[in-house]
């Protein structure tokens, strides 16, 4: 798909992180920008600093676990804009869950599917329609995570779970779109292929009520910072992708109309080549004992 000015993005979880990386990059392309997030107070500082820098934005507060106010998203986004060539859902939490999936709270699985599952369903669901009946080129992007969407994370299950549903999800859309000629296509991001610096450690602080923990956690939550700091004192190094660098990623792959925006990693490569030989060997998945813990 070609980028060109006066198109328009939508990006939900934009007031920080790969979000507000995405949207500053579509604004730099050119671009009118629609950014979404549960955060009011950060999403309008994000927003009037692009404006400041001459971009068209508008912003609203949205939850996207809330078909009603996606749809409400996609209502004003047309209303104000006219169009919508780009969609990017983007918003995702982690979950809280502690110990063994058996010992979770659903709590922890309905809050964690109700923003990385069902946002993306209802983002698709509130702009897809639309995009198809205009005509024009448009490119649809889900976030996933290599957490998941290219291995099993076991200890950090929930998380996981949903970034494969997410994985799922937009195989089949693509499907869909291509049965329906579409002139509009899909990617699913993976964003890396280090870690990143992004706002998902603390989503804790944007857990609704409807959602809330039913017993207090055994250990306190911890931030990027200090995981980052316990690493280093294992000796461990970790690497980090600046989410700029992501953003110029996704550009690149919606111009070239690439489905897997997958970054080069031995890595991932390698997490990638053991599962399929797994299931093509009708073997046990030898590559998670690393996570067997006593």
């Amino acid at each position: 798909m070609r980028l060109s000015q006066g198109q328009v993005a939508v990006v939900t979880g934009a007031a920080s992180g790969i979000g507000l990386a995405m949207a500053r990059r579509f604004a730099a392309e050119g671009l009118k920008v629609v950014l979404a997030d549960v955060e009011k107070a950060a999403l309008h500082k994000a927003a009037d600093q692009l404006a400041q820098d001459g971009a068209r934005v508008f912003a609203q507060t949205v939850d996207v676990g809330d078909r009603d106010s996606v749809s409400e998203l996609a209502d004003a986004a047309y209303e104000t804009f006219g169009a919508v060539h780009v969609l990017c859902n983007n918003a995702g939490v982690g979950s809280g869950a502690e110990g063994r999936m058996w010992e979770h709270e659903p709590n922890d699985w309905k809050w964690a599917f109700a923003v990385n599952v069902w946002g993306v369903f209802h983002g698709i669901q509130a702009f897809v329609p639309h995009m198809i009946a205009s005509g024009e080129p448009g490119h649809v992007v889900n976030t996933s995570s290599g957490d998941g969407g290219i291995a099993p994370l076991p200890t950090a299950s929930v998380y996981a779970v949903t970034k494969a549903a997410v994985v799922t999800m937009t195989e089949s859309l693509y499907a869909h779109l291509k049965a329906e000629h579409a002139r509009v296509g899909a990617s699913v991001l993976f964003p890396g292929p280090h870690m990143l610096r992004t706002g998902l450690w603390e989503s804790h602080r944007n857990r609704p009520e409807r959602y809330a923990k039913e017993r207090p956690r055994r250990t306190p939550y911890r931030s990027l910072d200090q995981w980052q700091a316990a690493m280093k004192d294992a000796g461990h190094e970790v690497a980090f992708t600046p989410v700029e660098e992501v953003a110029a990623f996704v550009v690149d792959g919606i111009r070239a109309g690439r489905f897997w925006l997958l970054p080069a990693s031995e890595h991932s490569d390698r997490q990638i080549r053991a599962r399929a030989q797994s299931m093509l060997d009708r073997a046990n998945p030898s590559y998670l004992e690393k996570f067997i813990l006593d």
